[in-house]
Protein backbone atom coordinates (compact mmCIF):
# COMPACT_ATOMS: atom_id res chain seq x y z
CA UNK A 1 0.00 0.00 0.00
CA UNK A 2 1.36 3.40 -0.95
CA UNK A 3 2.22 5.93 1.55
CA UNK A 4 -0.19 8.90 1.82
CA UNK A 5 1.47 12.15 0.87
CA UNK A 6 1.25 15.26 3.37
CA UNK A 7 2.11 18.33 2.29
CA UNK A 8 4.26 20.66 4.37
CA UNK A 9 3.65 24.34 4.58
CA UNK A 10 6.40 26.76 6.00
CA UNK A 11 5.50 29.88 7.81
CA UNK A 12 9.07 31.08 9.09
CA UNK A 13 9.10 33.68 7.33
CA UNK A 14 5.42 34.71 8.32
CA UNK A 15 4.49 34.21 11.36
CA UNK A 16 7.86 32.97 12.96
CA UNK A 17 9.16 36.36 12.11
CA UNK A 18 6.56 37.65 14.90
CA UNK A 19 8.61 35.92 17.29
CA UNK A 20 10.09 38.12 20.18
CA UNK A 21 13.81 38.90 19.03
CA UNK A 22 13.35 38.01 15.40
CA UNK A 23 13.84 40.58 12.48
CA UNK A 24 14.39 38.97 9.58
CA UNK A 25 15.78 41.24 6.66
CA UNK A 26 14.65 41.01 3.19
CA UNK A 27 18.21 39.57 2.43
CA UNK A 28 17.51 37.14 5.43
CA UNK A 29 14.28 35.65 4.06
CA UNK A 30 15.25 34.90 0.48
CA UNK A 31 18.47 32.94 1.95
CA UNK A 32 15.91 31.23 4.33
CA UNK A 33 13.46 30.22 1.42
CA UNK A 34 16.64 29.21 -0.66
CA UNK A 35 17.21 27.01 1.80
CA UNK A 36 13.84 25.78 2.48
CA UNK A 37 13.04 25.00 -0.84
CA UNK A 38 16.68 23.07 -1.46
CA UNK A 39 15.14 20.52 1.01
CA UNK A 40 11.82 20.51 -0.82
CA UNK A 41 9.06 22.11 1.55
CA UNK A 42 6.36 22.64 -0.44
CA UNK A 43 5.07 25.58 0.50
CA UNK A 44 6.50 28.69 1.80
CA UNK A 45 4.50 31.26 3.33
CA UNK A 46 6.91 34.22 1.88
CA UNK A 47 4.85 37.23 4.12
CA UNK A 48 2.09 39.06 4.06
CA UNK A 49 2.53 41.73 1.18
CA UNK A 50 -0.79 43.94 2.26
CA UNK A 51 1.10 44.78 6.30
CA UNK A 52 3.84 46.10 5.24
CA UNK A 53 6.60 47.14 2.43
CA UNK A 54 9.25 44.42 2.98
CA UNK A 55 7.22 41.60 2.76
CA UNK A 56 5.97 42.86 -0.57
CA UNK A 57 9.52 43.33 -1.73
CA UNK A 58 10.59 40.20 -0.83
CA UNK A 59 7.74 38.72 -3.31
CA UNK A 60 8.91 40.78 -5.68
CA UNK A 61 12.63 39.50 -5.48
CA UNK A 62 11.98 35.77 -4.93
CA UNK A 63 10.61 35.89 -8.62
CA UNK A 64 14.63 36.52 -10.17
CA UNK A 65 15.23 32.66 -8.53
CA UNK A 66 14.59 30.03 -10.11
CA UNK A 67 13.31 27.62 -7.20
CA UNK A 68 13.47 23.98 -7.69
CA UNK A 69 10.52 22.41 -6.04
CA UNK A 70 8.69 24.95 -2.97
CA UNK A 71 5.62 27.26 -4.27
CA UNK A 72 5.89 30.27 -2.60
CA UNK A 73 2.72 31.55 -0.87
CA UNK A 74 1.15 35.48 -0.16
CA UNK A 75 -0.93 35.70 2.70
CA UNK A 76 -3.02 37.95 3.85
CA UNK A 77 -6.90 37.82 5.01
CA UNK A 78 -10.61 38.51 3.89
CA UNK A 79 -11.71 41.95 2.66
CA UNK A 80 -12.64 44.48 4.57
CA UNK A 81 -16.50 44.39 6.02
CA UNK A 82 -16.76 47.97 4.66
CA UNK A 83 -15.68 47.06 0.90
CA UNK A 84 -15.92 44.54 -1.83
CA UNK A 85 -13.15 42.40 -2.50
CA UNK A 86 -12.81 44.30 -6.34
CA UNK A 87 -11.72 47.47 -3.62
CA UNK A 88 -10.06 45.90 -1.21
CA UNK A 89 -6.81 46.73 -0.61
CA UNK A 90 -5.52 43.70 0.82
CA UNK A 91 -6.70 41.90 -1.93
CA UNK A 92 -5.28 43.77 -4.47
CA UNK A 93 -2.03 43.52 -2.79
CA UNK A 94 -2.25 39.49 -2.89
CA UNK A 95 -2.31 39.78 -6.27
CA UNK A 96 0.12 41.92 -6.65
CA UNK A 97 2.65 39.81 -5.10
CA UNK A 98 1.87 37.30 -8.26
CA UNK A 99 2.30 33.90 -6.24
CA UNK A 100 0.93 30.80 -7.85
CA UNK A 101 -1.20 30.02 -4.18
CA UNK A 102 -2.69 32.69 -1.70
CA UNK A 103 -3.72 31.64 1.50
CA UNK A 104 -6.42 34.12 3.84
CA UNK A 105 -7.46 33.82 7.05
CA UNK A 106 -11.40 34.40 7.89
CA UNK A 107 -12.80 34.28 11.26
CA UNK A 108 -14.55 31.06 12.89
CA UNK A 109 -15.03 31.75 16.23
CA UNK A 110 -18.27 33.72 17.20
CA UNK A 111 -16.66 35.85 19.62
CA UNK A 112 -14.17 37.65 16.42
CA UNK A 113 -17.15 38.10 14.49
CA UNK A 114 -18.71 40.25 17.02
CA UNK A 115 -16.45 41.82 18.71
CA UNK A 116 -13.57 42.09 16.40
CA UNK A 117 -15.05 42.38 12.55
CA UNK A 118 -18.13 43.86 14.52
CA UNK A 119 -20.60 42.17 11.82
CA UNK A 120 -23.57 39.95 12.25
CA UNK A 121 -22.71 36.16 11.70
CA UNK A 122 -24.07 36.34 8.53
CA UNK A 123 -21.81 38.95 7.13
CA UNK A 124 -19.29 37.25 7.99
CA UNK A 125 -19.89 34.26 6.34
CA UNK A 126 -20.39 36.29 3.01
CA UNK A 127 -17.22 38.05 3.19
CA UNK A 128 -15.52 34.64 3.76
CA UNK A 129 -17.07 33.17 0.44
CA UNK A 130 -16.71 36.44 -1.68
CA UNK A 131 -12.72 36.82 -0.90
CA UNK A 132 -11.85 33.02 -1.91
CA UNK A 133 -14.35 33.27 -4.99
CA UNK A 134 -12.80 36.40 -5.92
CA UNK A 135 -9.19 35.14 -5.58
CA UNK A 136 -10.00 32.07 -7.00
CA UNK A 137 -10.57 33.85 -10.45
CA UNK A 138 -7.57 35.15 -10.21
CA UNK A 139 -4.71 32.41 -8.61
CA UNK A 140 -4.14 29.30 -9.72
CA UNK A 141 -4.56 27.89 -5.60
CA UNK A 142 -6.45 29.51 -2.44
CA UNK A 143 -5.66 27.57 0.67
CA UNK A 144 -7.90 29.45 3.52
CA UNK A 145 -6.92 29.32 7.10
CA UNK A 146 -9.79 28.98 9.62
CA UNK A 147 -8.69 31.02 12.03
CA UNK A 148 -9.71 30.30 15.84
CA UNK A 149 -11.32 27.31 14.49
CA UNK A 150 -11.15 25.03 17.30
CA UNK A 151 -12.24 27.41 19.93
CA UNK A 152 -14.85 28.93 17.73
CA UNK A 153 -16.37 25.18 17.66
CA UNK A 154 -16.43 24.81 21.37
CA UNK A 155 -18.60 28.42 21.44
CA UNK A 156 -20.76 27.51 18.52
CA UNK A 157 -20.16 24.55 16.53
CA UNK A 158 -22.87 24.71 14.52
CA UNK A 159 -21.78 28.16 13.19
CA UNK A 160 -17.74 27.23 13.09
CA UNK A 161 -18.57 24.03 10.96
CA UNK A 162 -21.18 26.71 8.47
CA UNK A 163 -17.72 29.42 8.23
CA UNK A 164 -15.76 25.95 6.30
CA UNK A 165 -18.54 24.58 4.91
CA UNK A 166 -18.67 28.33 3.03
CA UNK A 167 -14.77 28.33 1.94
CA UNK A 168 -15.21 24.81 0.56
CA UNK A 169 -18.34 25.90 -1.57
CA UNK A 170 -16.62 28.72 -2.86
CA UNK A 171 -13.48 26.97 -4.36
CA UNK A 172 -10.65 26.93 -1.72
CA UNK A 173 -8.20 24.25 -2.27
CA UNK A 174 -7.67 23.32 0.76
CA UNK A 175 -8.59 24.58 4.60
CA UNK A 176 -6.55 24.93 7.26
CA UNK A 177 -7.79 24.03 10.74
CA UNK A 178 -6.23 26.64 13.49
CA UNK A 179 -5.57 26.58 16.71
CA UNK A 180 -4.42 30.31 17.02
CA UNK A 181 -4.55 30.26 20.26
CA UNK A 182 -2.67 27.10 20.96
CA UNK A 183 -5.08 26.02 23.90
CA UNK A 184 -6.90 22.76 22.46
CA UNK A 185 -5.40 19.76 24.12
CA UNK A 186 -5.27 15.99 21.56
CA UNK A 187 -8.10 14.86 23.41
CA UNK A 188 -10.42 17.94 22.10
CA UNK A 189 -8.71 18.53 18.59
CA UNK A 190 -9.15 14.54 17.95
CA UNK A 191 -13.07 14.51 19.05
CA UNK A 192 -13.50 17.93 16.87
CA UNK A 193 -12.14 16.80 13.67
CA UNK A 194 -14.07 13.51 13.50
CA UNK A 195 -17.22 15.81 14.07
CA UNK A 196 -16.17 18.14 11.22
CA UNK A 197 -15.45 15.11 8.99
CA UNK A 198 -18.57 13.50 10.09
CA UNK A 199 -20.65 16.82 8.78
CA UNK A 200 -18.83 17.64 5.99
CA UNK A 201 -18.45 14.26 4.43
CA UNK A 202 -15.78 12.67 1.42
CA UNK A 203 -13.95 15.35 -0.38
CA UNK A 204 -13.06 17.34 2.55
CA UNK A 205 -9.50 18.42 2.05
CA UNK A 206 -8.15 20.01 4.99
CA UNK A 207 -4.90 21.31 6.82
CA UNK A 208 -3.87 22.07 10.34
CA UNK A 209 -1.93 24.96 11.74
CA UNK A 210 -1.41 24.79 15.43
CA UNK A 211 0.27 27.12 17.94
CA UNK A 212 2.12 25.86 21.11
CA UNK A 213 0.67 27.51 23.88
CA UNK A 214 -0.38 24.26 25.46
CA UNK A 215 3.04 22.20 24.75
CA UNK A 216 0.36 20.35 22.32
CA UNK A 217 1.33 22.12 19.07
CA UNK A 218 3.35 19.13 17.48
CA UNK A 219 0.83 16.24 18.89
CA UNK A 220 -1.87 17.99 17.71
CA UNK A 221 -0.61 18.24 14.24
CA UNK A 222 0.56 14.56 14.21
CA UNK A 223 -2.92 13.77 15.37
CA UNK A 224 -4.88 16.08 12.60
CA UNK A 225 -2.66 13.96 9.80
CA UNK A 226 -3.62 10.60 11.43
CA UNK A 227 -6.94 11.63 11.07
CA UNK A 228 -6.33 12.73 7.61
CA UNK A 229 -5.11 16.48 7.23
CA UNK A 230 -3.35 16.62 3.99
CA UNK A 231 -1.68 19.47 4.68
CA UNK A 232 0.25 20.92 8.08
CA UNK A 233 2.30 24.42 8.56
CA UNK A 234 4.59 25.13 11.12
CA UNK A 235 8.06 27.02 11.48
CA UNK A 236 11.14 26.13 11.60
CA UNK A 237 12.48 25.36 15.80
CA UNK A 238 8.61 26.05 16.00
CA UNK A 239 9.33 29.80 15.98
CA UNK A 240 6.48 32.22 16.00
CA UNK A 241 4.51 34.70 18.10
CA UNK A 242 4.00 34.05 22.17
CA UNK A 243 5.28 30.31 23.00
CA UNK A 244 5.49 29.58 18.73
CA UNK A 245 4.06 27.72 16.01
CA UNK A 246 4.38 23.84 15.60
CA UNK A 247 8.04 22.87 15.40
CA UNK A 248 8.35 21.25 11.21
CA UNK A 249 11.83 19.59 12.74
CA UNK A 250 10.21 17.43 15.02
CA UNK A 251 7.06 17.06 12.72
CA UNK A 252 8.61 16.07 9.89
CA UNK A 253 10.95 12.85 11.10
CA UNK A 254 7.66 12.01 13.04
CA UNK A 255 5.79 11.81 9.90
CA UNK A 256 8.49 9.92 7.94
CA UNK A 257 10.15 7.76 10.21
CA UNK A 258 7.83 6.74 12.47
CA UNK A 259 4.24 7.44 10.60
CA UNK A 260 4.72 6.11 7.29
CA UNK A 261 3.56 9.14 5.41
CA UNK A 262 5.46 10.30 2.55
CA UNK A 263 6.67 14.23 2.54
CA UNK A 264 8.85 15.61 -0.68
CA UNK A 265 11.43 16.32 1.79
CA UNK A 266 11.78 12.28 3.29
CA UNK A 267 14.69 12.57 0.62
CA UNK A 268 16.37 15.41 2.04
CA UNK A 269 15.71 13.94 5.99
CA UNK A 270 19.03 14.44 6.42
CA UNK A 271 19.95 17.74 6.05
CA UNK A 272 17.22 18.49 8.47
CA UNK A 273 19.97 19.58 11.61
CA UNK A 274 21.32 21.67 8.94
CA UNK A 275 18.61 23.53 7.90
CA UNK A 276 17.25 24.20 11.69
CA UNK A 277 20.78 25.48 12.51
CA UNK A 278 20.70 27.51 9.17
CA UNK A 279 17.82 29.17 9.88
CA UNK A 280 18.74 30.25 13.35
CA UNK A 281 21.83 31.28 12.31
CA UNK A 282 20.29 33.84 10.01
CA UNK A 283 17.74 34.82 12.57
CA UNK A 284 21.15 35.17 15.17
CA UNK A 285 19.63 33.07 17.44
CA UNK A 286 21.48 30.92 19.82
CA UNK A 287 20.28 26.94 18.43
CA UNK A 288 18.54 25.32 21.71
CA UNK A 289 20.62 22.17 22.68
CA UNK A 290 17.50 20.32 23.66
CA UNK A 291 15.55 20.52 20.85
CA UNK A 292 14.53 17.27 19.58
CA UNK A 293 15.95 15.37 16.63
CA UNK A 294 18.26 18.54 15.72
CA UNK A 295 19.71 19.40 18.79
CA UNK A 296 23.07 19.03 19.72
CA UNK A 297 21.76 17.34 23.05
CA UNK A 298 19.31 14.82 21.12
CA UNK A 299 21.73 12.25 20.91
CA UNK A 300 24.22 12.86 23.94
CA UNK A 301 24.88 10.10 26.52
CA UNK A 302 26.41 11.03 29.60
CA UNK A 303 25.68 8.20 31.99
CA UNK A 304 28.47 5.06 32.24
CA UNK A 305 25.70 2.65 32.25
CA UNK A 306 23.83 4.29 29.08
CA UNK A 307 27.38 4.42 27.21
CA UNK A 308 27.88 1.23 27.44
CA UNK A 309 24.76 -0.15 26.22
CA UNK A 310 25.01 2.43 23.24
CA UNK A 311 28.34 0.72 22.30
CA UNK A 312 27.01 -2.34 21.90
CA UNK A 313 23.52 -1.34 20.23
CA UNK A 314 22.34 2.35 19.73
CA UNK A 315 18.67 1.22 19.51
CA UNK A 316 18.68 0.42 23.91
CA UNK A 317 19.19 5.03 24.31
CA UNK A 318 18.21 6.05 20.58
CA UNK A 319 14.92 6.31 19.62
CA UNK A 320 16.16 6.61 16.00
CA UNK A 321 19.42 6.89 13.94
CA UNK A 322 20.45 10.77 14.71
CA UNK A 323 21.92 10.55 11.21
CA UNK A 324 18.56 10.16 9.76
CA UNK A 325 18.61 13.85 10.44
CA UNK A 326 21.43 14.96 10.40
CA UNK A 327 22.80 15.04 13.96
CA UNK A 328 25.48 12.87 15.74
CA UNK A 329 26.07 10.88 18.57
CA UNK A 330 27.80 12.21 21.12
CA UNK A 331 29.21 10.92 24.58
CA UNK A 332 29.27 13.05 27.20
CA UNK A 333 32.53 12.91 30.18
CA UNK A 334 31.75 14.09 33.37
CA UNK A 335 31.80 12.56 37.13
CA UNK A 336 29.21 10.32 36.18
CA UNK A 337 31.19 8.82 33.72
CA UNK A 338 32.83 5.27 33.22
CA UNK A 339 35.38 3.71 31.16
CA UNK A 340 32.69 2.83 28.14
CA UNK A 341 32.53 6.99 28.25
CA UNK A 342 36.22 7.69 27.81
CA UNK A 343 36.72 4.48 25.65
CA UNK A 344 34.08 6.11 23.12
CA UNK A 345 34.93 9.88 23.46
CA UNK A 346 39.05 8.63 22.94
CA UNK A 347 37.90 6.65 19.57
CA UNK A 348 36.59 10.13 18.55
CA UNK A 349 39.88 11.91 18.76
CA UNK A 350 41.36 8.79 16.97
CA UNK A 351 43.01 7.22 20.01
CA UNK A 352 42.26 3.52 20.65
CA UNK A 353 41.96 2.89 24.38
CA UNK A 354 41.59 -1.19 25.73
CA UNK A 355 39.21 -1.66 28.50
CA UNK A 356 41.76 -3.24 30.71
CA UNK A 357 44.61 -0.65 29.88
CA UNK A 358 46.15 1.13 33.39
CA UNK A 359 46.27 3.98 31.22
CA UNK A 360 42.31 4.59 30.99
CA UNK A 361 41.88 4.60 34.75
CA UNK A 362 44.52 6.79 34.68
CA UNK A 363 42.34 9.03 32.74
CA UNK A 364 39.39 8.67 34.57
CA UNK A 365 40.31 9.33 37.43
CA UNK A 366 41.89 12.66 36.40
CA UNK A 367 39.01 13.43 34.79
CA UNK A 368 37.07 13.13 38.46
CA UNK A 369 39.58 14.96 40.24
CA UNK A 370 39.64 17.67 37.88
CA UNK A 371 35.54 17.54 37.79
CA UNK A 372 35.96 18.13 41.65
CA UNK A 373 37.75 20.95 41.36
CA UNK A 374 35.04 22.82 38.81
CA UNK A 375 36.32 21.62 35.52
CA UNK A 376 33.72 20.71 33.04
CA UNK A 377 34.20 18.47 29.83
CA UNK A 378 30.88 18.26 28.23
CA UNK A 379 31.08 21.70 26.19
CA UNK A 380 34.88 21.82 26.26
CA UNK A 381 36.01 18.42 24.43
CA UNK A 382 39.41 20.11 22.94
CA UNK A 383 40.30 20.78 26.70
CA UNK A 384 39.43 17.06 26.82
CA UNK A 385 41.04 15.39 24.04
CA UNK A 386 44.65 17.93 24.94
CA UNK A 387 44.50 16.24 28.16
CA UNK A 388 44.26 12.72 27.32
CA UNK A 389 47.21 13.31 25.24
CA UNK A 390 49.28 14.60 28.29
CA UNK A 391 48.54 12.56 30.52
CA UNK A 392 49.56 9.58 27.35
CA UNK A 393 52.83 11.16 27.61
CA UNK A 394 52.06 12.79 24.43
CA UNK A 395 51.69 16.13 25.38
CA UNK A 396 50.89 18.77 22.76
CA UNK A 397 52.55 21.94 23.64
CA UNK A 398 53.60 24.49 21.03
CA UNK A 399 54.75 27.25 23.21
CA UNK A 400 55.07 28.19 26.76
CA UNK A 401 53.55 31.27 28.60
CA UNK A 402 56.34 32.08 31.26
CA UNK A 403 54.37 35.30 32.54
CA UNK A 404 51.71 37.53 32.16
CA UNK A 405 50.90 41.29 33.49
CA UNK A 406 47.36 43.29 33.53
CA UNK A 407 46.93 47.02 34.43
CA UNK A 408 43.24 47.67 34.52
CA UNK A 409 42.94 51.97 34.61
CA UNK A 410 39.77 54.20 34.95
CA UNK A 411 39.79 57.75 34.84
CA UNK A 412 36.93 59.94 36.10
CA UNK A 413 34.17 58.57 34.01
CA UNK A 414 35.70 57.10 30.92
CA UNK A 415 35.85 53.39 29.84
CA UNK A 416 38.48 51.20 31.64
CA UNK A 417 41.53 50.70 29.76
CA UNK A 418 43.37 47.73 30.02
CA UNK A 419 46.64 46.89 28.92
CA UNK A 420 48.23 43.27 29.40
CA UNK A 421 52.07 41.91 29.02
CA UNK A 422 52.91 38.28 28.33
CA UNK A 423 56.20 36.39 27.84
CA UNK A 424 55.98 33.73 25.60
CA UNK A 425 58.63 31.23 24.91
CA UNK A 426 58.69 29.34 21.15
CA UNK A 427 59.35 26.10 21.54
CA UNK A 428 58.42 25.44 25.41
CA UNK A 429 61.92 24.72 27.12
CA UNK A 430 64.65 25.94 24.79
CA UNK A 431 63.03 28.30 22.16
CA UNK A 432 62.87 32.24 21.69
CA UNK A 433 61.42 34.33 24.13
CA UNK A 434 58.91 37.02 22.92
CA UNK A 435 58.27 39.55 24.98
CA UNK A 436 54.75 41.82 23.77
CA UNK A 437 52.03 44.26 25.36
CA UNK A 438 48.87 44.90 23.69
CA UNK A 439 45.89 46.87 24.64
CA UNK A 440 41.83 45.76 25.14
CA UNK A 441 38.55 46.10 26.03
CA UNK A 442 38.88 44.94 29.70
CA UNK A 443 41.64 42.69 31.01
CA UNK A 444 40.56 39.55 29.93
CA UNK A 445 40.42 41.01 26.00
CA UNK A 446 43.70 42.69 26.50
CA UNK A 447 45.24 39.76 27.39
CA UNK A 448 43.61 37.83 24.43
CA UNK A 449 45.08 40.48 22.45
CA UNK A 450 48.41 39.99 24.07
CA UNK A 451 49.06 36.27 23.69
CA UNK A 452 47.95 36.56 20.24
CA UNK A 453 50.55 39.54 18.96
CA UNK A 454 53.51 37.07 20.78
CA UNK A 455 52.19 33.83 19.08
CA UNK A 456 51.50 35.22 15.36
CA UNK A 457 54.80 35.70 14.70
CA UNK A 458 55.63 32.24 15.39
CA UNK A 459 52.10 30.66 13.70
CA UNK A 460 50.66 33.19 11.90
CA UNK A 461 47.87 30.57 11.54
CA UNK A 462 46.38 32.03 14.68
CA UNK A 463 44.97 34.72 12.46
CA UNK A 464 42.49 32.15 11.34
CA UNK A 465 41.02 31.85 14.66
CA UNK A 466 38.41 33.99 16.12
CA UNK A 467 36.44 33.81 19.64
CA UNK A 468 32.75 33.46 19.41
CA UNK A 469 32.02 33.06 22.65
CA UNK A 470 33.27 33.61 26.18
CA UNK A 471 31.22 32.07 29.40
CA UNK A 472 32.20 32.92 32.88
CA UNK A 473 29.70 30.52 35.85
CA UNK A 474 30.94 31.45 39.83
CA UNK A 475 30.42 27.69 41.40
CA UNK A 476 29.88 26.66 44.52
CA UNK A 477 32.34 27.29 47.33
CA UNK A 478 33.71 30.01 48.42
CA UNK A 479 31.21 32.89 49.07
CA UNK A 480 30.59 36.02 46.95
CA UNK A 481 33.40 37.40 44.85
CA UNK A 482 36.39 34.56 46.87
CA UNK A 483 33.99 32.25 44.57
CA UNK A 484 36.21 29.80 41.63
CA UNK A 485 35.21 30.65 38.09
CA UNK A 486 34.92 28.28 35.19
CA UNK A 487 35.63 30.07 31.87
CA UNK A 488 34.51 28.27 28.93
CA UNK A 489 35.77 29.75 25.25
CA UNK A 490 33.83 28.86 22.45
CA UNK A 491 36.76 29.08 19.50
CA UNK A 492 36.52 28.97 15.50
CA UNK A 493 38.74 28.32 12.85
CA UNK A 494 36.94 28.20 9.55
CA UNK A 495 34.83 25.14 9.31
CA UNK A 496 35.90 23.62 12.46
CA UNK A 497 34.72 24.93 15.81
CA UNK A 498 36.05 24.00 19.89
CA UNK A 499 35.60 24.48 23.53
CA UNK A 500 38.30 24.58 25.88
CA UNK A 501 38.21 25.32 29.97
CA UNK A 502 39.69 27.13 32.74
CA UNK A 503 38.91 27.23 36.15
CA UNK A 504 40.07 29.25 39.05
CA UNK A 505 39.75 31.95 42.11
CA UNK A 506 41.41 34.23 39.23
CA UNK A 507 39.08 35.33 36.60
CA UNK A 508 42.17 35.86 34.30
CA UNK A 509 43.85 32.86 35.43
CA UNK A 510 40.88 30.68 34.34
CA UNK A 511 40.71 32.80 30.90
CA UNK A 512 44.65 32.30 30.45
CA UNK A 513 44.19 28.35 30.85
CA UNK A 514 41.00 28.05 28.62
CA UNK A 515 43.41 30.53 25.88
CA UNK A 516 45.68 28.78 25.69
CA UNK A 517 44.00 25.44 25.35
CA UNK A 518 42.26 27.31 22.58
CA UNK A 519 45.43 28.15 20.37
CA UNK A 520 46.93 25.05 21.26
CA UNK A 521 43.88 23.08 19.85
CA UNK A 522 44.30 24.84 16.35
CA UNK A 523 48.04 24.54 16.42
CA UNK A 524 47.77 20.88 16.68
CA UNK A 525 44.48 20.71 14.28
CA UNK A 526 46.64 22.06 11.94
CA UNK A 527 49.37 19.63 12.39
CA UNK A 528 47.49 17.41 12.26
CA UNK A 529 45.55 18.05 9.22
CA UNK A 530 49.29 18.25 7.34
Amino acid sequence: MAKRKVEIYDTTLRDGAQAEEVNFSLEDKIRIALKLDEFKIDYIEGGWPGSNPKDLQFFKEIRNYNLKHAKIVAFGSTHHPKKNPETDENLKQLLLAKTPVVTIFGKSWTVHVKDALKVDLETNLEIISNSIRFLKANVKKVFYDAEHFFDGFKEDPDYAIETIKRAKSAGADCIILCDTNGGTLPFEMVEIIKEVKRRLGRGFNFGIHAHNDSECAVVNSLEAVRLGAVQVQGTINGIGERCGNANLCSIIPNLVLKMGYHCSCAENLHKLTEVSKYVFEIANLPHPSRLPFVGRSAFAHKGGVHVSAVLKSPRTYEHIDPLAVGNVRRVLVSELSGKSNIIYKAREFGIDLKMDSPLLNKIVEEIKNLEAEGYEFEAAEASLELLIYRLMGEPKQYFELLSYKVFDLKIDQHFPKAEATVLVRVPPGVGEVEHTAALGNGPVNALDNALRKALERFYPQIKEMELEDYKVRVLPGLPGTASKVRVLIISRSKDKKWGTVGVSTDILEASCQALIDSYTYKLFLDKKGN
